[in-house]
């Protein structure tokens, strides 16, 4: 008998079958888009629970006023606690966080700037617009303890157009990655809010000196 060898052909390539790769980690981790939409609707939560509430908070806060009323608080404390508390809020918040840095983002050269401000910036323009929303409550209660009608004033109707354009601007930033165009639209509104609430703090000054 011939001694048959065993010989190994080659196997056949078969197409379409799968590759495996391996994918390398990365130190750089990039934020889902989900979570600067959820941002940018969280920065409309608090103008518009306090717009949505307006009737029925009237009640309520007669209530505290008059209990707040009993507690002999100094009325100089009363009278520019709240302009204080907002002046401090518009400087810090406003003026540096939404404005400085928010043009710092579109203007600056250096990278480390921009990160640092893309960084701070929404932070900071969700905090102003929480500490202004809740300062409206504060007012209100400093307006009816002084003897005051309750929102009568020019002072109160720039503060409601401002805590509605503050939701309008934070909702523009969902809209970054489809439309360039509104990059530039939350900018020049950014800064007509600013000036708006420049215009509302002038407006409280001229009220408070004359209570």
């Amino acid at each position: 008998m011939r001694a048959t060898a065993n010989v190994q052909r080659p196997q056949a390539r078969t197409f379409g079958q799968p590759v495996l790769a391996v994918a390398r980690p990365t130190s750089q981790r990039v934020a889902p888009r989900a979570a600067k939409k959820e941002l940018a609707l969280n920065s409309t939560i608090a103008p518009v629970a306090v717009l949505a509430g307006i009737n029925p908070m009237a009640n309520f806060l007669q209530g505290q006023a008059d209990f707040f009323s009993t507690l002999g608080l100094p009325q100089w404390l009363v009278q520019w606690g709240h302009p204080g508390n907002m002046a401090v809020v518009l400087i810090a918040m406003g003026m540096y966080g939404c404005g400085y840095l928010g043009w710092r983002i579109r203007l600056s050269d250096s990278a480390e700037e921009v990160a640092m401000a893309q960084d701070l910036h929404p932070k900071l323009a969700l905090g102003m617009t929480a500490f202004f929303a809740l300062g409206g409550l504060g007012g209100s209660m400093s307006t009816l303890m002084q003897g005051k009608e309750l929102w009568a004033s020019t002072h109160f109707t720039t503060a409601v157009i401002g805590l509605v354009l503050l939701g309008l601007q934070g909702m523009l930033s969902a809209f970054f990655e489809d439309d360039p165009s509104a990059r530039g639209l939350h900018a020049y509104l950014g800064s007509g809010i600013l000036a708006l609430f420049l215009v509302h703090g002038g407006l409280g000054l001229q009220m408070g000196l004359a209570m």
